[in-house]
């Protein structure tokens, strides 16, 4: 089977649904209820413990395989524009995220502002200190734009390659 990182995404997520459902329905039928004086054979649900498992073991098997298939992909291609692997580039756009985050709280500070950092008995504020920041605040205004420029350029790079390069998966 030939697919993009993001069709095997979307299999994995599928696999992982029909796992969660094959437990559901085992939950529900490997044990039953019946009241006192009740035949537990009418009311008896069908399920059997040996099919269970082996569908279970199927499926783990797929989602093995397909992450596998998916990791080597990760670590064996580049993405373009970037001299990075997928699995660098899955650790570096979190990376950018946290800069991106600080840099506009940084950038949101104003150059001097008032802080109340004491009470006097009567609730009031009795010691008025003043913020300064101790940045240029021109330099993390740049920072700030270009982090979310990388950062845009290389989500869009790493969303067009798991779109459009393909590999191999045999299930």
């Amino acid at each position: 089977m030939i697919i993009t990182s993001a069709q095997a995404a979307k299999l994995l997520k599928k696999y992982n649904e029909d796992y969660e459902a094959i437990l559901e329905r085992e939950k529900q039928t490997s044990v039953f209820l019946a009241a006192l004086g009740e035949d537990p054979e009418t009311v008896r649900p069908e399920y059997c413990y040996n099919k269970t498992k082996e569908e279970l073991e199927a499926v783990e098997s797929k989602v093995r395989k397909i992450k596998h298939a998916l990791n080597v992909f990760n670590t064996t291609h580049k993405v373009p524009g970037f001299d990075m692997t997928v699995d660098e580039m899955l650790v570096f756009i979190p990376q950018l995220t946290k800069r991106k985050e600080k840099l506009a709280a940084m950038r949101a500070n104003l150059p001097k502002s008032r802080v109340k950092t004491g009470f006097d008995r009567y609730g009031g504020s009795s010691i008025i200190d003043y913020l300064y920041t101790n940045y240029d605040m021109k330099t993390v205004k740049a920072d700030y734009e270009e982090t979310s420029d990388i950062l845009s350029q290389a989500q869009t790079a790493l969303d067009k390659l798991n779109s459009t390069e393909t590999f191999e998966i045999e299930l």
